[in-house]
């Protein structure tokens, strides 16, 4: 593996012009098409709009509505009389309930009554839910929000995202290892900061890596050509302005010549069987970012560290990548001392419960308290600079430390 990175010639990349602002670099492409709308959620402080069409839905809740309407005669004859049309009509039976008594010394006492106190009642009908947010409101006039499929688009995502995972594939491997795939994703970092690449292209690559690892078997000299082409596809398939391969020729110090970067990309794309639309866990990060409900700068940069510390420990490929994003945003709030820690609308947008993400957050949080002395430290001087909030510097969560 090469040594050194060789600067790049200064080419525009990954959408960028000389005369273009610099916002135009940074396109959040998929933070704008993952604003979804929830049919389930219940009212609360976001509303739906009425104009969204959503045929089968309505029909369906007219049909209940109807039906409602006729048994309403039926459920007002049990209730006043006690008994059905057309049957016999029996002694109703006394039944053992529970009464809450006024005196705060007395515990709660079996009685042989038909129906609860009013006080007793009220107690158990009147507890506040819990309103789930609706965090798409504010995106259903947005065409490229897509808000009438984001829950679809979402439950596929989690749906396909076990058939692309690689478990121990390590072990299969003879002539490298975890530690040498560690070295090869800190360099790729700072390949794709040089290269100003998107987001998309990181995540993507480490997982046409990993695939293409877990099916050959790979020398350690052709460890960096198997980086380099797994980033080149990336590009192809994330970027406007891909690089070419004369610069990842280039990069890599003249380690590779064209010939092989195309034999190699000819061999991964074989194995993979051209598969790259896969759910990696940038979409879901995009996603549960936006459900922590209007997050600020520092919030989400802290998630994007700590996952990129994840992807970068072979340790955390057991786990989906639904799962690595849901506990990033749990360690990173964690981190932060939001207040709570992990809410209903959390809860209901990720699918997992607080008690689930434990694990996986606490060895998030374990690569973010040796980050500073780690000799790899690509991801961490990236989210060291001051315009990613310099969140490498915040301390570690304590509650998720390994002494806690």
């Amino acid at each position: 593996m090469a040594s050194r990175v060789v600067p790049v010639p200064n080419q525009p990349r990954g959408g960028k012009q000389k005369d273009a602002p610099e916002k135009a670099r940074n396109r959040p492409a998929l933070r704008e098409i993952g604003n979804l709308v929830n049919n389930t959620i219940p009212a609360g402080e976001g509303t739906f709009n009425p104009q969204i069409s959503r045929p089968l839905t309505r029909s369906f809740c007219a049909q209940l509505l109807e039906n409602g309407r006729a048994q309403k005669p039926i459920a007002e004859a049990v209730s006043v009389h006690g008994f059905a049309p057309g049957k016999a009509r029996k002694k109703p039976k006394p039944q053992t309930v529970v009464t809450i008594s006024p005196d705060e010394n007395d515990k709660s006492k079996p009685s042989t009554q038909g129906s609860l106190t009013k006080k007793a009642a009220c107690r158990l009908t009147d507890r506040p839910r819990v309103p789930i947010i609706n965090i798409d409101a504010d995106d259903v006039d947005n065409e490229l929000a897509a808000v009438e499929y984001v829950d679809d688009i979402y439950q596929f995502y989690k749906m396909t995202e076990d058939e692309n995972r690689t478990i121990h594939y390590m072990d299969m491997q003879t002539d490298i290892n975890s530690k040498m795939r560690a070295i090869l994703i800190d360099w790729l970092v700072e390949v794709h900061r040089k290269f100003e690449l998107m987001p998309e292209t990181l995540y993507l690559t480490i997982n046409i890596i990993d695939r293409y690892l877990s099916t050959k078997i790979v020398s350690r000299s052709e460890l960096q050509l198997v980086g380099i082409t797994s980033m080149l596809i990336a590009c192809k398939y994330e970027e406007i302005w891909a690089p070419e391969v004369n610069d990842f020729v280039c990069i890599s110090d003249n380690a590779y010549d064209r010939e092989q970067i195309l034999q190699m990309e000819k061999s991964i794309l074989t194995k993979l069987e051209w598969y790259l639309t896969v759910p990696t866990p940038y979409v879901f990060l995009v996603r549960y970012i936006k459900a922590s409900v209007a997050p600020d700068q520092e919030m989400e940069e802290m998630v994007f560290f700590l996952t990129e510390l994840g992807l970068m420990n072979y340790s955390t490929i057991l786990y989906s990548p639904s799962m690595l994003a849901a506990s990033a945003v749990y360690a990173a709030r964690c981190t932060l001392r939001k207040i709570p820690l992990w809410s209903a609308t959390l809860k209901h947008y990720t699918g997992y419960t607080q008690d689930q993400l434990m694990d996986c957050a606490k060895l998030l949080v374990s690569f973010h308290l040796g980050a500073a002395e780690d000799k790899l430290k690509a991801v961490y001087q990236k989210f060291s600079e001051l315009e990613r909030g310099a969140v490498a510097h915040v301390s570690p969560a304590k509650n998720l430390s390994a002494g806690a």
